[in-house]
């Protein structure tokens, strides 16, 4: 199975520790993926010239991540600010808004779409500001594509029907809310709607069928990037073959083994003070 993904990517900067960690939804789908067996993948995405955006190229190479589409522009990467909270989690604290990726936007040329059509599968975050291109990928493989939990109505109308994976930050809603969406989604036309639900786990529908899936225990040192070593998980296991049932197990494994490092993938850096 080989993997592309397009779009957000930053440093997370762990005040508590003094260190930064590479991130991002679309950037760590595209290293966990790799990690998680698939043969070959790929990133696509823009950083800054700074020491940030250095070190998440770094990161990207070290595991095996191609990286011959990126793009290097002038100006800051993104950098998210994490501390703990009074319960020990870590939280956002607040963000550059992605840096020089809010100034300019990823524009894909005919190279890139003949250098994209050679995957599998591609995925993308509601934070990844592609939305427009949609129409046109969607032409090539199939979309995978994380709403979170900062979708809106209108967002979900200009997206489901180009895609054929919607996963769905839905902790905070209800059960009936969650059945609402999933079959929204539906009808908007995405044959794969994923919830994730914290932990009551998660819920898929495939239009024919439910299938449930519990978390899995871990030792949680840092729970930032399990949704997305969830959806790495799943994605290499199902497209590799494997039942939806079997890709959903594999995917909660991968998110607790996540829970249990700092950072999505490790890779951290300490800052110079």
């Amino acid at each position: 199975m080989k993997l592309i993904a397009i779009g957000d990517n930053v440093v997370d900067i762990y005040k508590d520790r003094n260190e930064m960690f590479p991130g991002g939804n679309a950037l760590n789908v595209a290293v966990l993926a790799r990690q998680y067996g698939a043969a070959e993948t790929a990133f696509i995405g823009i950083v800054g010239d700074d020491v940030e955006g250095g070190h998440i190229v770094e990161s990207l190479k070290s595991n095996h991540v191609d990286i011959s589409k990126i793009r290097k522009a002038y100006g800051e990467s993104g950098k998210a600010y994490v501390d703990l909270n009074d319960e020990g989690d870590r939280i956002f604290v607040c963000s550059n808004k992605g840096g020089i990726q809010s100034k300019i936007k990823l524009r894909l040329s005919q190279e890139d779409y003949e250098y994209i059509k050679d995957y599998d599968v591609l995925h993308t975050s509601i934070y990844s500001n592609l939305d427009e291109e949609l129409p046109q990928l969607q032409k090539l493989l199939p979309i995978s594509y994380d709403f979170s939990n900062h979708f809106t109505e209108e967002t979900l109308k200009k997206v489901c029907p180009y895609i054929t994976f919607a996963f769905v930050s839905g902790s905070d809603f209800s059960d009936q809310e969650i059945e609402d969406l999933i079959l929204f989604i539906h009808k908007l036309g995405t044959l794969n709607v994923i919830v994730t639900r914290g932990s009551k786990g998660i819920i898929m529908s495939n239009q024919h069928n439910r299938f449930l899936q519990g978390i899995e225990k871990a030792n949680v040192i840092d729970t930032l990037g399990a949704g997305d070593s969830f959806i790495a998980g799943f994605l290499t296991s199902y497209l590799d073959g494997f039942s939806v049932k079997h890709s959903l197990k594999v995917g909660a494994v991968k998110a607790a083994l996540t829970c249990e490092v700092n950072g999505a993938f490790g890779h951290g850096k300490q800052l110079i003070t």
